[in-house]
């Protein structure tokens, strides 16, 4: 999804979205298809740089999470869970452009914390680890985006490695049970 993203191929990006979402949402097909279409109006208003449409995207974000809401009951706020994605997305783009991203420090990495707290229900300790995987991931992504998005480049297989992780972490995190 980040290769046809970064690559703006929209029918690349809609069709993986719509897997992804059958994967995650069991739902039926009309359901799959609109849930997938917002995620593509979402990142399709976010991605012109610097003139994007935050609050466009955020509302397509938001109409997503309340379509999981019905599925799942969850996020229980799919308004926050809108505000709180499209803040990670602030922050990655600040990291993105930054002459030195290193210096933003662990903004990014807090972000996606606060996000997957939210969404899973988990403290944000639970959770972080996945979320440091996951910027690792964004760097490698950033990195590749900046040596010109080369199809073959070896960056995309410690990307994918670094997003198997990061998805690993939440699996368990989630999946943890709290003694008490």
């Amino acid at each position: 999804m980040w290769v046809a993203y970064y690559l703006r191929r929209w029918p690349r990006l809609l069709a993986a979205s719509v897997r992804l979402l059958r994967l995650g949402f069991g739902a039926n097909l009309p359901r799959i298809l609109q849930g997938a279409w917002l995620m593509l109006r979402a990142v399709q208003l976010w991605a012109p740089f610097p003139d994007n449409d935050p609050d466009g995207a955020q509302a397509r974000m938001h109409e997503l999470y309340a379509l999981v809401r019905l599925r799942f009951g969850e996020p229980a706020d799919p308004a926050q869970a809108a505000s709180l994605e499209i803040d990670w997305w602030r922050a990655h783009r600040k990291r993105q452009y930054a002459l030195h991203p290193a210096e933003t420090g662990d903004e990014l990495v807090e972000s996606v914390t606060r996000l997957y707290s939210h969404l899973f229900g988990k403290t944000e300790a639970m959770v972080r680890p996945a979320a440091v995987h996951r910027v690792q991931a964004m760097d490698l992504s950033d990195q590749w985006v900046r040596e010109g998005c080369p199809p073959d480049s070896p960056l995309l297989p410690l990307e994918r490695a670094a997003l198997v992780r990061a998805y690993a972490a939440l699996l368990a995190a989630v999946h943890h049970e709290d003694p008490r």
